[in-house]
């Protein structure tokens, strides 16, 4: 996401860099290629000329054109600026203060509504909460069946209904009686969509929402749209009310243009994204992390919390143990690959480290190729894992056939994991002083070795 954005911006900031000093005339050549940079990302206009005159107006001052690094002076002001657009601050959910607490998820049909529901409710079992869904689509059979296995899926609770119960009010109401009898303190009600907003669905929408008296009112865009699901979102919030927006397919949108628009126009805040399809791929959105990693600064914060969220907090102290006395073996390779597979595509978690983003542009993470080193270190015996000094070529072309894999890939499966000895080792001594550069740049040319893949 915001792959073409960042770099146009980057490539900005590097020409400002290279100035002896900025002028009024250098630094208006910069805002005007900022303001091309964000058009081309789809970002609404009048947001676009909002941002550059904030900008224009606290890049302009002689504090900032007089300073010792002028160019970090307006690296900091712009990523200020993408931080206010983006929401300032985190918005996080609302629950009431008598549960339970009733979320409507809203939207277009095609949106993701009913996967991010599904979504909503496991982040919510994870944080502590006990949700009940149930879907009021009675229009669409195909879209409560999904919710229904969806919610099999996770192990939420759901609500399917009485027979002959195909009324949206009447569904909503049951589920919530449901809800306070069970014990359950939120109701996710996954509502009926259009390919196109129309009075009926409006006049839905509105009658749930006076008998639900729901806290949150979620409205669920597609990011890929574009203004579109702007477009959308405004004209939600202006005929229900909606308190916050679920950006989805973000991972698939390389502009942004929606994400960095949604709040000015709409006034009210992301509170998630969706980045992925699989049913924990849904994130907390933080404005002020966002906008650095629209600048490539990396989003450290997010990388720890996702570590401390999904890795074996012991696993990972006896593999530092390990790592320090140089006992790093095939089959702790193995099991960190699994680990980290936990915490999402690779390609995402390396540029959340400061410098990668910069760093990886020309490498190719193959997610496939950890499926094939796994494959591999499970077809060698536990001596072999454990000393891969005897792994000869009788043993390789073994190894080889047990895993559908050739004698060459378990060659590079060795020459890597040597590599990562001394990368770890690397890293565990020198910690994260050198990590945004040295070691950036020493997983990158890793990384190329091999036909410019990125297995690991």
């Amino acid at each position: 996401m915001f792959e073409s954005l960042s770099d146009k911006l980057q490539r900005v900031f590097k020409d400002l860099r290279g100035q002896g000093k900025l002028t009024p005339e250098n630094m208006e050549a910069a805002l005007k290629e900022i303001r091309v940079a964000l058009l081309e990302a789809d970002v609404n206009f009048k947001v676009v000329k909002t941002f550059i005159a904030n900008v224009r107006e606290k890049a302009m001052g002689q504090e900032v054109l007089t300073a010792l690094s002028p160019a970090q002076q307006v690296v900091k002001i712009v990523r200020d600026e993408l931080t206010e657009i983006l929401g300032a601050r985190q918005a996080k959910i609302q629950f009431a203060a008598q549960p339970p607490t009733v979320i409507m998820v809203v939207g277009l049909q095609g949106s993701g509504k009913t996967t991010s529901t599904a979504k909503l409710a496991r982040w919510l079992t994870k944080n502590g909460r006990a949700p009940q869904l149930v879907s009021v689509d009675v229009y669409r059979p195909a879209a409560r069946e999904q919710l229904k296995v969806l919610a099999k899926q996770i192990g939420a609770a759901i609500y399917e209904g009485e027979p002959g119960m195909d009324k949206p009010l009447d569904l909503a109401t049951r589920a919530r009686r449901e809800a306070m009898d069970r014990g359950r303190d939120v109701v996710l009600v996954d509502t009926a969509g259009r390919l196109h907003i129309d009075e009926a669905l409006m006049t839905e929408l509105q009658e749930l929402k006076e008998t639900l008296k729901p806290t949150e009112i979620l409205f669920v865009a597609d990011a890929m749209t574009g203004q579109d699901a702007v477009k959308s979102a405004a004209e939600f919030h202006q005929r229900l009310g909606i308190t916050g927006v679920i950006l989805t397919k973000l991972d698939g949108d390389a502009r942004g243009g929606a994400a960095l628009s949604i709040k000015q126009v709409t006034d009210q805040p992301v509170k998630f994204l969706g980045m992925g399809e699989k049913t924990d791929a849904l994130e907390e959105f933080h404005p002020d992390r966002m906008a650095q990693r629209i600048l490539g600064m990396g989003d450290v914060l997010s990388l720890i919390e996702k570590v401390e969220e999904n890795l074996d907090q012991a696993k990972a102290l006896e593999m530092q143990d390990k790592i320090l006395h140089n006992e790093f073996s095939l089959e702790d390779f193995r099991d960190q690959l699994i680990q980290v597979r936990k915490l999402g595509p690779l390609e995402n978690l390396l540029k959340m480290i400061p410098g990668m983003g910069d760093q990886l542009k020309d490498v190719k993470v193959d997610e496939k190729e950890l499926n094939r080193i796994v494959a591999m270190i499970n077809s060698m015996t536990p001596k072999e894992r454990a000393n891969h000094m005897i792994i000869n070529g009788s043993r390789r072309r073994r190894i080889a056939r047990g895993s559908g894999t050739s004698v060459q890939e378990v060659n590079q499966l060795l020459k890597q994991y040597g590599q990562a000895r001394k990368m770890m080792r690397s890293l565990s001594s020198g910690m994260m002083g050198g990590m945004g550069g040295k070691m950036a740049k020493r997983m990158a040319q890793m990384g190329r070795m091999g036909g410019g893949k990125f297995p690991f």
